[in-house]
């Protein structure tokens, strides 16, 4: 696949985003595509994402090298690539340093090359303490959550009493808002905390964390009236938006194009081209309904072939086959332009395979993806079942030089979708990618 012409292909403001629930693949096509670009920006989530990136090993050309990135925007990896977390992304501060200094220690020199956005919600480690307990308290009808925080800081910042960034540059006002935070949550929740431990903490590292404090709408602004190329990161998958996936089983924040527009402030009409990550078969961290689950042999296969388990928290991920119907909703939802099929290479040798191409409820065909998750638990689903392959496919470079049943099933996934498929990944290292000549 030759990525010389990606920005040619795909235009100067490209997204990124997730087509299913989340871990699709997102970190190796940003980190391909961000050497043709500028700036790559993150513009929704938090820490309960995990990026992940394979690069070569400089010292031993035969292993790779491994990166999970969490909050750092993934095309940083190339020298001269800026990494912007935006507005819509909310920071545990000692996880992004604590990301910045695994890269010093493989060499990778981030100075002047990471902004936060002044408007970005601070996420603390009362969030996640707080995150515990509501978990607790759902009882059976838990979410599943990363217990990273996250929708307790989104809920501070809906609640209008969240802490941005841009007020560690006035501290003392930091300290009295952080305390005022604090009181109030432990009245409602009733649980111990070291508060001066924690704005200990910020005032030692307030000379490395103000120079990353910028008015990024305004830089992402002037960097595109200059011509720069800006890459848009998603975070967490589209069936997991806060408004458009299967809720209650959703992130906290907006997953789908809209997140990626308001977390960023880039204006809509600047994009060129929203590219769709799915994986070549679906999978679900955490609770929630999966109409095309397998809870058999092939499921087992796919988790250990794949190494389906969380990034972020090593949980073992729910494995089905393609759900068409799922991912189609997906694809009109964000306006797709292309998608990257995602692992193509762990459905090698599994026999036929299977895509879910229509759901029924109640003897009744449903016209699109449902939102109640009780009609989604309760859904008979139409297969079409294809013949697999046995070859080898992690040389491939070019779909063209797939073996017929893999294009075969590109082909039907592109037609169900009706978008096409650019990408195809055929192993984890960032050189293991098909294209279209």
């Amino acid at each position: 696949m030759a990525s010389n012409n990606l920005v040619q292909t795909y235009g100067n403001v490209s997204v990124i985003l997730g087509g299913q629930w989340g871990d699709e693949g997102k970190g190796k096509l940003i980190d391909i595509m961000a050497e043709q670009y500028d700036i790559v920006a993150r513009a929704t989530g938090g820490a309960n994402a995990g990026h992940t990136v394979y690069i070569p090993d400089p010292d031993n050309k035969e292993k790779t090298k491994k990166f999970i990135f969490h909050l750092m925007p993934s095309g940083v990896l190339y020298p001269d690539v800026i990494g912007v977390v935006g507005n819509g992304v909310v920071v545990h501060i000692p996880t992004l340093f604590e990301e910045i200094e695994f890269l010093k220690k493989n060499g990778i020199d981030i100075t002047g090359r990471l902004f936060i956005s002044d408007r970005a919600h601070l996420l603390f480690d009362y969030h996640k303490v707080i995150d515990g307990i509501q978990e607790e308290m759902k009882g059976k009808k838990k979410v599943g959550t990363t217990k990273r925080g996250i929708g307790p800081a989104y809920t501070d910042k809906i609640r209008r009493n969240g802490i941005r960034a841009h007020r560690l540059l006035d501290f003392e006002r930091f300290d009295q808002d952080f305390r005022t935070n604090v009181t109030m949550l432990q009245k409602m929740y009733g649980f111990e905390y070291d508060v001066q431990k924690e704005i200990d903490y910020y005032r030692e590292k307030m000379a490395d964390i103000k120079p990353l404090i910028i008015d990024t709408y305004n830089y992402l602004d002037e960097a595109y009236r200059e011509g720069k190329k800006i890459l848009l990161e998603g975070a967490n998958g589209t069936l997991l938006d806060i408004d458009h996936g299967t809720y209650p089983f959703v992130t906290s924040s907006n997953a789908s194009i809209g997140g990626a527009i308001a977390g960023s402030g880039i204006a809509p009409k600047k994009i060129d081209s929203i590219i769709g990550i799915m994986k070549a078969y679906c999978t679900r961290v955490g609770a929630g309904p999966f109409p095309t689950e397998l809870e058999d042999e092939s499921g087992n296969k796919i988790r250990e072939k794949g190494g389906e388990y969380g990034s972020t928290t090593g949980r073992p991920r729910r494995c089905g086959w393609f759900d068409a119907v799922a991912s189609k909703y997906s694809a009109q939802l964000n306006g797709m332009t292309s998608i990257n099929l995602t692992k193509l290479d762990v459905l090698t040798g599994l026999g036929s395979l299977k895509i879910g191409t229509a759901y029924h409820y109640n003897g009744e065909k449903l016209p699109s993806f449902p939102c109640c998750i009780n009609k989604l638990e309760q859904v008979e689903v139409d297969y079409i079942e294809m013949p697999g392959w046995d070859e080898d496919i992690s040389g491939a470079r070019n779909i063209a030089d797939l073996p017929e049943n893999a294009r075969k099933y590109i082909e039907k996934i592109e037609e169900l979708l009706e978008v096409p498929v650019d990408f195809v990944g055929v192993g984890v290292s960032r050189e293991q990618m098909a294209g279209k000549e």
